[in-house]
């Protein structure tokens, strides 16, 4: 015991430094929930702002197919004629890839279920992309149409079919790519991707091109062969004579082979097969259609005289097709169409090396030749100081048979023939 009787004091912590620790953390955690709070916030607010709901990463766009009926408003008679004849219709021949294309988008755009106001701006954004796709599709269709050789194709009862089947190959060739580039421009998607819900899985491209371009094409074919048919019997049936003034100068003639196998299957396996072997003698002519252009002028300062004539194209072209060997499989019939197609792909090899050959402008120099022996003693007859010059001008609707790379277009100006040398194209 100590003095006084005072009892000795233990240590004890201080409540007052203990609790001021805690309340340091508490406030430390609060601020990190808050911060944390405020960014979640602000990022909510800025995906709601931007259109894109809950979260700042956008989603595909989400789309539910529904059934839809295709009703193509087509006038098939109409239709054809403009297919047989484009550089004709050139302004037709772009309404009716206009007319083809939209009918081809309202369809996908019903089936997918957008709304009005959707659809009036698909069809805002298709007509702005026209412009070049109607240039692409007239392009594509006047270079794969052999368009000198209607009456060979009358013959052949195809030529309705075949333009129909152009017309095919390059609407297939670019229905994909306006599709997605108009769905992609009215609907928000993230790189081009659709969220498609449904068991069945259905793409726009799809649905384009079995539930609308399918149909159009099939309608076109049944019409196209009516009237494939109608032109053969009358060609048959009726004899006509007419004065052309034709100036031919070239012969081409060349021989060619084709083989060809047609397989029937059975689920997936082949179990007959069929072969053909054609052979064909092509004599074609090129030269002159005076018909479509001949003109003649006098310059009497320059003491020349100027005869232009069109550029020159092919006149005639016969093809004698031989048929070499003919393995017909078990299961399989061998049709008209099989004969005509491949005697069809002769010819058009035959043409393609005379248009892609110098066959043409060997023409030109031989017009000139000929031009020159008939007309200049007569030119020099009347006044020997003048001079005899021969220009060539390619006429409306023929210039699709020069080489590929003449500089002449269809819808090319037509050059200053005066101010031209001799050798215009």
């Amino acid at each position: 015991m100590s003095e006084g009787g005072a009892q000795p004091k233990t240590m004890q912590s201080s409540p007052t430094s203990g609790g001021g620790g805690n309340n340091n953390n508490n406030i430390a955690i609060l601020i990190g929930v808050l911060a944390v709070t405020g960014v979640l916030g602000y990022f909510i607010y800025k995906s709601k702002s931007d259109g894109l709901g809950t979260t700042s990463i956008p989603k595909a766009m989400q789309v539910t197919f529904i059934p839809a009926d295709f009703k193509p408003n087509l006038d098939e008679e109409t239709t054809l004629r403009i297919l047989s004849n484009p550089q004709k219709y050139k302004k037709e021949f772009d309404k009716l890839v206009s007319d083809f294309n939209v009918t081809l988008l309202m369809h996908v755009a019903n089936r997918m279920n957008l709304t009005p106001q959707q659809k009036q701006d698909a069809v805002s954004t298709y007509n702005q992309q026209h412009p070049y796709i109607r240039q692409m599709y007239y392009n594509d269709f006047t270079a794969l149409q052999d368009t000198t050789s209607q009456l060979y194709q009358v013959w052949y009862e195809n030529h309705n079919s075949n333009a129909v089947a152009l017309m095919n190959e390059v609407a297939s060739k670019y229905t994909c790519m306006f599709i997605g580039q108009v769905l992609t421009t009215v609907l928000r998607t993230q790189d081009g991707k659709l969220s498609v819900k449904g068991n069945k899985i259905e793409t726009p491209c799809g649905i384009a091109l079995t539930e609308a371009l399918r149909p159009m094409v099939k309608r076109l074919q049944d019409k196209a062969a009516i009237a494939d048919f109608s032109q053969a019997k009358g060609l048959i049936q009726k004899r006509t004579e007419s004065a052309i003034r034709e100036l031919a100068v070239t012969e081409v003639r060349d021989k060619k082979g084709i083989k060809k196998q047609f397989q029937t299957k059975v689920a997936g396996l082949a179990v007959s097969k069929t072969e053909i072997q054609i052979t064909a003698v092509s004599i074609l002519k090129i030269g002159f259609n005076l018909n479509q252009y001949f003109d003649v002028v006098t310059d009497n300062q320059s003491k020349t005289i100027t005869v232009t004539m069109p550029n020159p194209v092919i006149l005639s072209h016969e093809v004698y097709p031989k048929v070499e060997g003919l393995d017909i499989g078990w299961l399989r019939e061998v049709s008209p169409d099989d004969f005509n197609k491949n005697v069809n792909d002769l010819r058009k090899a035959f043409r393609d090396d005379a248009i892609q050959s110098e066959a043409f402008e060997k023409s030109k120099d031989r017009a000139r030749e000929l031009m020159n022996t008939m007309l200049l003693p007569m030119v020099q007859g009347v006044n020997k100081e003048y001079k005899l010059k021969i220009n060539f001008k390619p006429a409306p609707n023929q210039d699709y048979d020069l080489p590929a790379d003449a500089p002449a277009k269809p819808n090319a100006p037509v050059p200053n023939i005066k101010k031209q040398p001799s050798n215009i194209q």
